[in-house]
């Protein structure tokens, strides 16, 4: 099976990384394109909870749990799994967001609050566009972006530019948008 293209959404806590992907779920499905999320979460996370026959197996000591209908299926595993793992469970997709997962090797849209999150640029491998919040750091239409150490044309947009974003990212993953 061929791996779906995957691009990964990074940036600092609170820098939109979660409401940029909302709103491009929204212009891939009016696309027709089935999309995958995987969002990284370094602080913990509960999906289950108290009174639900999953949460029952999981204190009673379940290692894994898996519940489905004929509208979706959940799987809890009590362990990390790694993100080329997820990837290949989501291969039928045709399009993967990754949120986070910052030490990655894809390529990456780095979300910028203000112009101190700018070290991310360098920090990171695979850096390939940036999405600004902060309208001072666009001056009469262009972007104030330190290029120290990015080699490569870096694709500049600012936070609304969303149909602009959606556009590239399919360039990127090299998508055709499917007829309606």
């Amino acid at each position: 099976m061929i791996r779906p293209p995957v691009i990964q959404i990074v940036g600092y806590k609170n820098s939109g990384k979660t409401t940029l992907i909302k709103q491009l779920l929204s212009v891939f499905n009016s696309l027709k394109l089935r999309v995958a999320v995987i969002k990284h979460d370094v602080h913990g996370f509960e999906i289950d909870h108290e009174g639900t026959d999953t949460y029952a197996y999981r204190q009673q000591g379940a290692a894994a749990i898996a519940i489905t209908s004929p509208y979706r299926t959940a799987l809890i595993e009590e362990q990390q799994t790694p993100l080329e793992e997820l990837i290949e469970r989501f291969g039928s997709y045709d399009l993967i967001l990754v949120e986070g997962f910052k030490q990655e090797a894809f390529s990456k849209i780095v979300m910028l609050r203000n112009g101190e999150d700018q070290k991310l640029l360098q920090e990171l491998d695979q850096v390939k566009a940036c999405v600004m919040r902060d309208i001072e750091m666009v001056e009469h239409g262009s972007p104030r972006i330190e290029r120290v150490g990015i080699a490569a044309p870096l694709a500049l947009f600012v936070a609304d530019e969303i149909e602009k974003i959606a556009v590239w990212i399919l360039g990127e993953a090299e998508l055709v948008p499917l007829a309606e």
